[in-house]
């Protein structure tokens, strides 16, 4: 029997999401309301167009010879481990072609829901919005504890990790909070890179076109001065830096 799932766009060559040249799959549905959010068209769990397991990997194997080198699939959203049964099935039959696979999340949906999935992809791309709760509520709609629970989950079973932070001037890019992020994060050998992400309203113009009021309309993006900061916190705790061009939810090519 085929499994469909909800994808919202597809992206064939993408650069931005995990190592090498990547096919990215964007799933419909997500429990945050991020205050930047670049998709929400992506929030509504019906929306996008229904396609089987199957389908997808046929459409993927096309671009084999690009993205098995270095490269593979990226599993994004929205949030991906909405619809876990899919991702899972799509992982699995992935890995049966030798290809490279990982997830981008944000860690809001419960372990148990979302286990599976962690274990059979190769890598976790995993967004923390911010280490003070509170603040993680403010900026999304809901609290951290999920997404700490994904990163420790991950420590527990030794899958490699990309931890991604979005730089929100403001909110998250502050001295000390990035120093605690830092500190915190150095105890966690799973942790691969550290990603920063400046952000910026490139997708302020979906809030429009949705007739919703985007929040975050009056924030500039980081200066260069508070990228270098920002950058030179972690690599004092010993993390491997990459600094993104783009904010936390990239411009996605329909399909």
């Amino acid at each position: 029997m085929a499994l469909y799932g909800n994808i919202h766009s597809i992206e064939t060559m993408g650069t931005l999401d995990g190592p090498g040249l990547r096919y990215v799959v964007f799933m419909q549905g997500c429990s945050l309301r991020c205050r930047y959010c670049h998709n929400p068209d992506t929030w509504d769990m019906d929306g996008g167009r229904r396609m089987s397991v199957e389908e997808l990997v046929t459409d993927i194997l096309l671009y084999r010879s690009f993205i098995t080198n270095g490269g593979g699939v990226t599993i994004s959203g929205g949030e991906p481990l909405k619809q876990p049964q899919f991702v899972l099935a799509l992982v699995r039959s992935l890995k049966k072609e030798g290809i490279h696979t990982a997830i981008d999340t944000a860690g809001s949906v419960p372990l148990t829901i979302s286990r599976d999935v962690l274990k059979a992809a190769d890598l976790i791309l995993l967004d923390i919005k911010s280490l003070d709760d509170r603040q993680a509520f403010s900026l999304t709609g809901m609290g951290n504890a999920n997404t700490l629970a994904t990163l420790a989950y991950c420590q527990a079973i030794g899958k490699d990790v990309w931890l991604r932070h979005v730089l929100v001037p403001g909110w998250t890019l502050d001295e000390g909070r990035l120093t605690n992020l830092a500190q915190f994060l150095s105890s966690f050998s799973c942790i691969q890179t550290v990603e920063l992400l400046p952000y910026h309203s490139m997708g302020a113009y979906k809030w429009e076109q949705l007739k919703m009021n985007y929040p975050l309309k009056d924030v500039k993006s980081p200066t260069v001065a508070d990228l270098t900061m920002a950058r030179s916190i972690f690599e004092a705790q010993g993390h491997t830096v990459l600094m993104s061009s783009l904010g936390p939810q990239k411009r996605t090519k329909v399909s």
